[in-house]
């Protein structure tokens, strides 16, 4: 009997259009002879509308397991994850806290500081009133929006004027905004998958066709390029997947997700950069590519992601929830 697998995207995210891209690949991906795909698309309005679908014997298909797609806001945070455990719902990926709290830039950055793990100097903006006049770290900076995905109003700074512009920016999209000394140097990926005993992909590097991998560089343009596997010494690129596992632990991360790095030309250090929970499954997303290139294509890929979620599952239903 083919298990029914919910595929939730779309969403009312900046990312909906990616969320869309990536749902598209995952259902191809998909074996029909293994399983049945149930879709449920949010507009970016927020509206849920299922997909019609064939009708079981029995009545309306239930749902075995659930894969989320929904990339950024409502749905990478933690929000539709807590549904999902209402539910009492199977779902590939990280769990409600890892979500929330890996979507959110500053509480990331201090988990994984206090895990002794290398972040880079930053200060946090709360609102338009607390804002500091200049940078701390001297010039350039780069300020993010603190709960935001792939690259979506972030902006460099290079003097005081360009800092309060891109705080304004920063502060469309969210409450708080990160403001990071900017790394002159190289950056990387690296694809991390699994529950209890998560094991890390070999990286990559991503060569920017911009001043830095903005989303019109990793969507709109096709400019950018990556480098598979990444051109660093077996030292550096054991290195990268340790931090990679740690940064994944660090966050009680369970299923998937990405880990973004930045090597430091000066001095030849890593940087964590931030950690994706739903990372892109589109056709030039390295999450799915990494896992290639280490032998498990996308197929395989995907019946793995959701082996884990039954397992995690699975292991909940020993859990007591009263006395």
């Amino acid at each position: 009997m083919r298990l029914r697998v919910a595929v939730i995207y779309g969403g009312r995210s900046g990312e909906h259009d990616i969320s869309l891209r990536s749902a598209k690949s995952i259902i191809e991906a998909l074996d029909p002879n293994k399983y049945k795909v149930i879709h449920y698309v949010i507009s970016k309005e927020g509206k849920w509308r299922p997909k019609p679908i064939t009708p079981e014997p029995n009545g309306n298909p239930e749902i075995d397991v659930v894969f989320p797609v929904l990339h950024g806001t409502f749905g990478e945070d933690g929000t539709v994850q807590g549904l999902l455990e209402l539910a009492e719902l199977p779902y590939v990926g990280a769990g409600v806290l890892a979500s929330s709290v890996s979507m959110d830039k500053e509480i990331m950055k201090r988990l994984a500081r206090e895990r002794g793990l290398p972040v880079v100097e930053y200060a946090v903006v709360g609102s338009a009133d607390d804002r500091p006049e200049s940078s701390a770290f001297g010039y350039p900076v780069f300020v993010k929006p603190a709960n935001l995905g792939s690259s979506v109003g972030i902006s460099k700074a290079s003097n005081d004027d360009e800092l309060q512009k891109a705080i304004d920016k920063a502060l469309r999209f969210d409450r708080k905004a990160i403001v990071e000394r900017a790394i002159v140097g190289r950056e990387f990926e690296c694809s991390v998958m699994g529950n209890r005993d998560p094991q890390a992909a070999i990286p990559c590097e991503i060569l920017p066709s911009r001043d830095f991998y903005d989303y019109e560089d990793k969507y709109l343009l096709d400019a950018a390029k990556t480098v598979l596997p990444a051109d660093l010494t077996p030292e550096q690129t054991a290195e990268v997947r340790r931090l990679a596992v740690e940064c994944y632990r660090a966050v009680d991360c369970e299923g998937m997700a990405r880990v973004d790095f930045l090597l430091e030309n000066a001095t030849g250090k890593f940087y964590i950069n931030e950690i994706n929970t739903i990372p892109g499954f589109t056709s030039i997303s390295m999450y799915p590519k990494m896992w290639e290139h280490c032998g498990l294509p996308m197929p395989k890929l995907i019946d793995r992601l959701i082996e884990l979620a039954m397992e995690r599952a699975e292991a909940r239903k020993s859990l007591r929830y009263t006395r």
